[in-house]
């Protein structure tokens, strides 16, 4: 490779994923997926817990300059971490691809250490969120709109489930 070789093939904002965790209920993160570089490049995102995230897309290949929105959604929990940390993290890989690779096109092994590719690497933490310190956070208008629906539907959701839970104890 050329001249700074050490640097990243994409930038990735946030650094960290942040999520506000209330029991019950849904909460998502979007991260902003940057091509830095004048190729093609794909991406995967792999996280240590992979069933209680749902990543999407989970794997692109991102034009020269592009970028992409990656929605990262932490599943319904049923009992807080302890002292409301979290473990988990995520690892995003990303390779150089010739032009015009579709990403159902990737060879299986596109992401594999042990292959001649150079993959870079950069790693993101999890952060919990109380939903009291949410409030706090300074976050502009857009986003809060965006918060308030998703508290609207996750609402809803809780309540469908506790309906659907009562009527299940009717039946019982």
């Amino acid at each position: 490779m050329p001249a700074g070789e050490d640097k990243q093939l994409i930038s990735v904002h946030p650094s960290d994923l942040k999520f506000i965790f209330e029991l019950e209920k849904q909460s998502f993160c979007d991260l902003k997926v940057v091509n830095n570089t004048e190729n093609h490049v794909a991406f995967k995102v792999k996280t240590t817990s992979p069933k209680k995230y749902f990543v999407r897309p989970n794997t692109s290949v991102l034009q020269p300059g592009d970028s992409c929105l990656i929605r990262v959604t932490l599943q319904a929990q049923r009992e807080y971490p302890p002292d409301m940390q979290c473990k988990d993290k995520f690892l995003l890989q990303s390779t150089i691809v010739p032009p015009n690779t579709d990403v159902d096109d990737l060879p299986a092994d596109t992401f594999n250490k042990e292959s001649s590719k150079d993959i870079r690497e950069c790693k993101l933490k999890v952060q919990y969120i109380s939903p009291s310190a949410q409030g706090n956070s300074g976050d502009e208008g857009s986003s809060d709109s965006n918060s308030t629906l998703q508290q609207l539907k996750e609402d809803r959701d809780a309540a469908v489930r506790q309906t659907l839970h009562l009527q299940q104890e009717v039946v019982c």
